[in-house]
């Protein structure tokens, strides 16, 4: 008997949103309808106020579904109960602008947060080990037992990606995640992303301005006035 298929990691259709109530209400999304393919990195391009950052958070499931479609690991998230969201977060990877970091706590200590956020009982030297090999990865090495307020801008950051990327996510969303970094650290995470996607299936949408990393790209969304307006898709590398 055959398997069934495995479906795709994110499928959007006909999906709108809005902000707002009474005559302040606006449309931010217009008709998204899109398929994400497992393993892939999309990077989700426009001019500010052009709807990535929602789009983003609506298929992050950080904010509800008002109108369409999202299936997000191959569950509805429209009028899905606050338990199946909490479960299907804890299986995602979140990466800001704001790197949110507990400033009483070292860089390590951070990094295990996003281990404990996960649930499920995972020895505390297995833990060690894997936070201490994402922060290796991410040029941190010597830098684990520093508290933020030693860190610099783009060291911070780099801890908020190891916090996000430590507990194996099969989604990762990240916005603007190489923005504080400079060109050779930005590479380096965008290219740990691109390692992921081809060893583990780890799939990645990433809102950026920063023209950079499009090499790296496997599909670039062009987003306008709350519509995708272009969509470049690059083969699978």
């Amino acid at each position: 008997m055959a398997e069934a298929p495995v479906p795709p990691p994110i499928e959007t259709s006909g999906l709108n949103h809005w902000f707002g109530h009474g005559e302040a209400r606006k449309q931010a999304i217009f008709d998204v309808s899109l398929t994400v393919a497992r393993g892939s990195l999309t990077v989700l391009m426009g001019p500010s106020g052009s709807g990535k950052t929602t789009l983003l958070t609506l298929m992050g499931c950080l904010r509800d579904v008002q109108d369409g479609s999202i299936r997000l690991l191959g569950q509805e998230l429209a009028d899905a109960s606050e338990r199946r969201l909490v479960a299907l977060r804890r299986r995602l990877g979140f990466i800001f602008q704001a790197h949110n970091l507990h400033e009483s706590l070292t860089a390590r200590q951070n990094v295990l947060m996003g281990l404990q956020v996960k649930g499920g009982r995972v020895h505390a030297g297995d833990r060690d080990a894997a936070a201490a090999h994402v922060l290796g990865l991410l040029g941190l090495g010597e830098r684990m037992d520093y508290l933020p307020a030693n860190l610099s801008g783009g060291q911070k950051q780099r801890v908020a990606i190891a916090r996000a990327l430590v507990g194996d996510p099969e989604v990762v969303f990240a916005d603007e995640p190489t923005a504080a970094l400079d060109r050779d650290s930005g590479m380096n995470v965008v290219e740990l992303l691109k390692r992921m996607g081809k060893a583990r299936g780890t799939t990645t949408v990433m809102v950026t301005h920063d023209n950079r990393i499009l090499g790296l790209a496997d599909r670039i969304l062009t987003m306008e006035d709350g519509r995708i307006v272009e969509d470049s898709v690059r083969p699978h590398r």
